[in-house]
């Protein structure tokens, strides 16, 4: 796939040779298969809305994380993996992974998968292990429930969420930090063909992230379901002008 066409899907101003070698070898083809620069690309909206901060992390608003994490991020990059701990087998990718002096937070980013035809919860008997410490009982929980049917989700990927987790508590606990897992969703008005998302699906898919976060409040991954709106509204009241701007920018182009 060409370069320059991926030129033309990134903001002016970003850092366009960084986010390009930071996609280009990624799980999932992005670019190669050419779902990049689809109109409801998710990973199209990730690179853009993250890739202002890849060259000035300290630059990035603070999470709503927690007040007692210290928000100093030392490092934001797109597309980074968190092994298991073991060898061999798929090991989880988070859209963006962002580090701090005392956590490490990996973010999940979805646009419009949520409003498409349902995926099935898998697992491999790997996940049973008991190598995921002794705080990890409420997301062991629901990888069982959601295993055996117990617990269902038409909107949200929880099993994802789950492996994900699994994944930045071995990262963190390598660091001796804590990890943060953020699910950070779109709420599209409309696809881009101009059919309505049903707002019933909206309101169904928030239910489903405040289902999952109540379901494992308390563990060692701290779970934080956020919407692009909010984030992009606390951009666009930080004291930058050029945070600011480009909130502005990539709420004009992605309406997220």
């Amino acid at each position: 796939m060409a370069k320059s066409k991926f030129q033309e899907a990134i903001l002016p101003g970003l850092p366009v040779d960084l986010i390009w070698e930071r996609l280009k070898d990624a799980p999932g083809s992005e670019i190669e298969s050419g779902k990049f620069f689809s109109p409801e690309s998710s990973a199209a909206l990730v690179a853009n809305g993250f890739g202002f901060f890849l060259n000035t992390p300290t630059a990035l608003p603070p999470l709503p994380i927690g007040d007692d994490l210290e928000w100093r991020p030392s490092s934001v990059n797109l597309e980074e993996q968190v092994r298991f701990p073991w060898t061999g087998g798929r090991h989880p990718w988070l859209d963006v992974l962002i580090e701090l002096p005392d956590a490490i937070i990996g973010v999940e980013s979805k646009r419009y998968e949520p409003f498409r035809s349902k995926v099935e919860p898998k697992f491999s008997e790997a996940y049973w292990r008991s190598v995921w410490g002794d705080d990890m009982g409420r997301y062991c929980r629901m990888r069982d429930d959601l295993r055996s049917g117990a617990i269902r989700f038409e909107r949200l990927d929880g099993a994802q969420l789950v492996k994900h987790a699994f994944g930045l508590r071995t990262a963190a606990n390598k660091k001796g930090k804590i990890p943060v897992l953020v699910y950070l969703f779109a709420e599209p008005a409309s696809w881009p063909d101009d059919r309505p998302v049903p707002p019933e699906d909206i309101a169904a898919h928030r239910r489903e992230v405040d289902r999952f976060a109540e379901r494992v409040a308390g563990d060692e991954v701290r779970f934080v379901g956020l919407s692009w709106r909010a984030l992009l509204d606390s951009w666009k009241q930080a004291g930058d002008a050029k945070i600011r701007d480009h909130a502005l920018a990539v709420e004009d182009v992605f309406a997220p």
